[in-house]
Parts: structure tokens; sequence; C-alpha cells
């Protein structure tokens, strides 16, 4: 009987070593040879799924993503469960992309090593401004949410806020990037957690 082979779970440990070189070695020292050896494959098998490093860098970029998405979409579970405000899920949730210890710091360097190849690639390019617009979606309707439990003034412009927060959270990654100490980590916390205070100064009446 022949083997059955699970594409998607190789492409997945494909992207997995791609994430792993770029995190201890620099998206320099990825290429399709080290990646094979990395995961265990032939470089003809590697070649199979992805033809291109810029291929193998976003699907692992769009792994990274989803990963994120995934558990900013917990966070929004366990916030409704436990009654949280809005405010705090957002947090959270922007928190998730600062690159603040192993685990977030390992995304990131993927999030500038794909950013960095943006430039030449007009394809990359479409995708990372399509995350940039879905974070600022979700954050735009955690504004719009806001205003309806009581949370945010009914005067602020959600997409105005939605797109401070976002700039603030990306500004904030790249000086992590090149700081990554706790002192900075823990700033970087406190600013983004003030930051969004700001823009939900109220109590949720929902809860109430």
């Amino acid at each position: 009987m022949p083997k059955v082979v699970d594409h998607q779970a190789r492409r997945v440990q494909v992207a997995d070593a791609v994430q792993e070189l770029i995190t201890e070695q620099g998206l320099d020292r990825v290429t399709v040879a080290r990646t094979a050896a990395a995961v265990g494959f032939s470089v003809g098998n590697v070649q199979h799924y992805f033809p291109t490093k810029d291929e193998m860098l976003l699907f692992t970029h769009e792994r990274v993503v989803q990963k994120i998405l995934d558990r900013v979409s917990t966070l929004g579970e366990r916030a409704t469960r436990q009654q949280l405000p809005i405010r705090d899920v957002v947090v959270e949730g922007l928190a998730e992309w600062l690159p603040v210890d192993p685990r977030r710091r390992s995304a990131h360097r993927v999030t500038l090593a794909f950013l960095g190849r943006t430039v030449d690639n007009p394809r990359l390019a479409r995708s990372h401004a399509e995350t940039g617009r879905l974070i600022r979606s979700m954050l735009a309707t955690a504004v719009r949410n806001g205003k309806e439990c009581g949370e945010v003034p009914q005067d602020t412009d959600h997409g105005l806020a939605a797109l401070e927060l976002h700039c603030l959270t990306e500004g904030l990654a790249l000086q992590l990037g090149s700081e990554p100490d706790a002192t900075a980590s823990r700033a970087a916390l406190d600013l983004l957690t003030a930051r969004v205070q700001n823009a939900f100064p109220g109590r949720c009446r929902q809860y109430e």
C-alpha cells in the first residue's frame, strides 16, 4: 500500500526549520540545503514544496502570524469567560507582537527578515500589507465594541485609534529588536498599557 504523505505537515516542518535558522543565525544563513539538513529532507523534497527562498519565507511568516492570531483569539475567548475589560485583551493581544521573551523574539526575527525582503518582492509586500490591515481591523473592532460597552468615548475615531495603537506596537517592536533587555521590555509594556488605557478609559457596562 503506498505511503500517505501529509504535505501540509511537511511544509510546516520546513517553516519551523526556517524560523529556527533565522532566529539562531539570521536570514542570510537560510538556504535550501541548510533547511533540508535541519528538517531531515532531501534538497529536492524542500524544493518540491518551496521552489524559492522567498516562498519558504512567505510561508514561515504566514505561520508565525497565524500562531500569534490564534493566541490572540484564545485571549478573547478567555476574556469573555472571565468577563475581562476589552482593554485588557487589547494590551495582551498587542503584547504578543513585542519581542519581550524568547518565543516572541523568534517570531519578531522572522517578521524583520520578511519585512526586509518586501522591498524587492511585490508578493511579500502584499502579504505584509494584508497583515497590517488585518491587525488594524481587529483593533478597530475592539474600539467599536468599547464604544458599545462604555470603555471608549463615543467621539473616538475607531480607525485613527487603531492606527495609533498599531504604529505604536510596531515602533516598540523595532526598538526592542535592537535593545532586547528586561528594562526596555518592561518600559515598552508599560507604555503600551498606558496608551491602551488612554484609548479605553471607561468601565464596561456589559459586566455590571
